[in-house]
């Protein structure tokens, strides 16, 4: 029988309740009040017990399976993992790793600037629905190379950007200058074939992948900062992931 953990959701907080479910059942499988092994809540109960939404719940569980703290399996439920695989990402920016990976800035252009109302965007940083947000596309020059083209979100807050900034720095490097610092992300890194205007841009043929990530970025107190979507030439980008097996 599944263990019912002692959750407890502040609704006046900035922290998106999803990510408080996520680490207070994180704190749970660390402190071993969860077991490897163990049977792991019911959603549907774990919902109704707690008094949030299914798809809140949801997006929780989803996040410790991302993490290897939790292993779902088709007919047996979802268990407490075995051995706990935690995924350190730093919260940098592709212009700061081009910089320092090559000692010179990289060569940007800014393909839209505008504000726009973007559902999947807002629903990515927990904003409603309707909520003016910066959109931003750049394509990403290493040396004369083409690599990337990245599409941001960013929120109210943050929609003194300008384009002319964007061409000579990065977009951590204007969040810091703005005393923004995201803390806590969610990201998700896939492949699949690019779109016609991708293969343009980043001068590839019709049967080369791209590489793509997704990252909704929090600060410390759980405003959103950014939610982006990009893709990569992939045979000349990769991504080092550091993995703790404890």
């Amino acid at each position: 029988m599944a263990k019912q953990l002692d959750v407890r959701i502040d609704r006046d907080s900035p922290i998106p309740l999803y990510h408080q479910l996520a680490e207070q059942l994180s704190a749970a499988i660390s402190d071993g009040a969860l077991q490897p092994g163990d049977a792991f809540e019911n959603e549907i109960a774990l919902a109704d017990r707690i008094g949030l939404s299914r798809p809140t719940v949801r997006r929780a569980i989803h996040e410790l399976v991302s993490q290897g703290l939790l292993l779902r399996r088709r007919g047996l439920g979802t268990t407490v993992a075995r051995r706990q695989i935690h995924r350190r990402a730093e919260l940098t920016s592709l212009f700061d790793d081009l910089t320092r990976e090559h000692g010179t800035a990289p060569r940007t252009t800014v393909l839209s600037h505008e504000v726009v109302c973007d559902e999947a965007a807002a629903s990515a940083l927990a904003l409603a629905p309707d909520t003016p947000l910066l959109s931003v596309v750049r394509l990403r020059h290493a040396g004369e190379l083409p690599l990337a083209v990245m599409h941001n979100w960013l929120p109210p807050q943050l929609g003194d950007i300008t384009a002319d900034e964007l061409v000579d720095h990065g977009l951590y490097e204007l969040l810091r200058e703005r005393g923004v610092r995201p803390v806590v992300a969610h990201q998700t890194i896939g492949a699949r074939m690019p779109t016609a205007t991708e293969r343009r841009l980043l001068g590839l043929r019709s049967t080369q992948p791209v590489l793509t990530m997704t990252r909704s970025a929090f600060d410390a107190v759980g405003n959103p900062v950014e939610y982006g979507d990009h893709c990569y030439r992939a045979q000349d980008y990769k991504i080092e992931v550091m993995i703790d097996e404890r």
